[in-house]
């Protein structure tokens, strides 16, 4: 089939990429001419693993272009799929559909006659029904809507696209939800569960997941300062409580908490439009969710001063990630960097190193030092800071790094590192939720942290 994707960030060029490794004719546009420049070059502009081998074999093939005219994305095929960015409004919490609408309007008066548009980009409830109506204005009276959410993971996009867990249609029409079902014809084959439903629906189903996930991680979270102070280990009792099927062990992984471009600014544009359904209390609970999320950033300054001897001013702080998660180069809204910053506002002395996300973390705060080695972060420092958890931290010997640090004393913010290969090596542990079951060798120095 032919069709487009508009909008190559992290969405709409992972799944250009994907539409065309199935065999579809693609054609992926944005208005970003640096970056469908970097595109047509067969270069990824952002770092996800996977992407650049999909992105090569595409445009070897002739099935994968790119272009930043919008006039020649209508005439180009019938189907579309829309893959803007959803951010949050600069003057308040709910969703920034700005680029959602420029599209709309750039599109509707090329589109060749039946034309689809299918929304991927994570919307508020409604969304599909009022740009129907703003097509219908336009006078693309022929055009229909569809939304088909997507469920990405930064770092597992391209297997999340290629093998997702299921596929949502939401659609007005039997001739839309056909069309999808040929798109995506060699996924549902290969067993793929396919909910097909309306579209106000579909738009629900992507808003409701990412609430759901981030109670889950803030709940786990929440327990982790009850452990803290009731002398408890997060870590057992997250354990303990997943081996119940109805609560399950992931997303339960107490520490700094969610960022990145999705979860924080969903959960509001979420509650938001809760609100103008007149239904805000139903989701009220949400405002806490966001507040014990943000907490653990705090709580993560105070632990670290604490480990500091009690202020930051001079100290000189190790920071390992900048990324908001693993395998991924993004730093909105990430907790790691959002902690470093803090930090740095407090008179620290701060040197963050991360695999693949320097120069974004660079650019959002240049006030900060930057290494491209682990050991040239650590270096004389008085406390190391693990705040993204990628998987070489994991693998870090404790031992070699001993003689760089002024202390070895360490704050794992994501309790992802062997606890007792740390101590043993001699350094002061602590970790979210735990400080009360670990302690330094030689000490109990933790004991009234």
């Amino acid at each position: 089939m032919k069709l487009t994707v508009i909008g190559t960030g992290y969405l709409g060029a992972v799944h250009a990429a994907c539409m065309a490794e199935i065999g579809h004719e693609v054609l992926g546009v944005d208005n970003d001419h640096t970056k469908i420049a970097a595109l047509a070059a067969g270069r990824t502009p952002f770092f996800e693993p996977g992407l650049q081998e999909l992105l090569s074999r595409g445009i070897a093939s002739g099935r994968l272009r790119f272009t930043t005219s919008l006039q020649q994305a209508a005439h180009f095929a019938k189907l579309h799929f829309l893959c803007v960015g959803t951010p949050q409004r600069p003057d308040g919490p709910g969703a920034d559909l700005t680029h959602v609408d420029a599209v709309i309007d750039g599109l509707a008066t090329h589109l060749l006659p039946g034309a689809l548009i299918v929304g991927k980009s994570t919307v508020p409830v409604g969304t599909a029904e009022r740009l129907a109506a703003r097509l219908r204005t336009a006078g693309a009276a022929t055009a229909h809507l569809a939304w088909n959410p997507e469920f990405l993971r930064e770092g597992h996009a391209v297997s999340d696209t290629l093998r997702p867990d299921r596929l949502v249609f939401g659609t007005t029409s039997a001739d839309g939800e056909k069309t999808l079902r040929e798109v995506y014809a060699p996924l549902i084959r290969s067993g793929i569960p396919c909910v097909a439903t309306d579209t106000a629906t579909a738009e629900l189903v992507k808003m409701a997941a990412n609430s759901f996930l981030a109670t889950k991680i803030s709940f786990i979270n929440a327990m982790a300062e009850v452990c803290d102070a009731a002398g408890a280990d997060v870590t057992v009792l997250a354990h303990a409580i997943g081996y119940d099927a109805r609560i399950g062990r992931p997303f339960l992984n107490a520490g700094l908490g969610f960022g990145g471009g999705c979860l924080p600014k969903d959960i509001r544009a979420f509650r938001t439009r809760a609100g103008e359904l007149e239904v805000g209390s139903a989701l009220a609970f949400l405002n806490e969710i966001d507040e014990i999320n943000l907490r653990q950033r705090r709580r993560t300054v105070e632990l670290t001063s604490r480990l500091a001897g009690g202020s930051l001013t001079g100290r000189r702080i190790a920071v390992l990630g900048a990324a908001f998660k693993p395998d991924s180069d993004d730093v909105r809204d990430s907790p790691a960097l959002a902690v470093a910053a803090q930090l740095h506002d407090e008179g620290a002395l701060v040197r963050v190193h991360d695999p693949q996300a320097l120069d974004n973390a660079r650019a959002a705060c240049p006030q900060l030092d930057y290494t491209s080695r682990v050991d040239k972060a650590c270096e004389g420092a008085d406390v190391v800071l693990h705040l993204t958890d990628w998987a070489e931290y994991r693998c870090l010997d404790p031992g070699a790094l001993t003689p760089l640090v002024g202390r070895p004393r360490l704050l794992d913010a994501r309790n992802s590192l062997n606890a007792d290969v740390w101590t043993r090596a001699g350094w002061q542990y602590a970790a979210l939720g735990r400080l009360a079951a670990l302690r330094h060798p030689a000490s109990d120095a933790l004991a009234s942290v």
